[in-house]
């Protein structure tokens, strides 16, 4: 039983790790969602953004790890 529950800890902290992360993903993919509902931009400038986005996040959160 104690290897189940410490599997299930390692997997949850996978997602739980890193708040701002998550945070800062969840904001740039909110952000893309209002730029193509109110905005009614081409499918190719959204999906841009949102893959220029996600991979400047996850850039920050390296250089940021990599300080600690």
């Amino acid at each position: 039983m104690n290897i189940i529950r410490l599997i299930l800890r390692e997997f949850i902290g996978l997602f739980v790790d890193d708040e701002m992360l998550a945070v800062s993903i969840l904001a740039v993919v909110a952000g893309c969602w209002l730029l193509a509902h109110y905005v009614h931009d081409t499918s190719f400038t959204i999906g841009a953004l949102l893959v220029i986005g996600c991979v400047g996040v996850l850039l920050s959160s390296v250089v940021q790890g990599a300080r600690r």
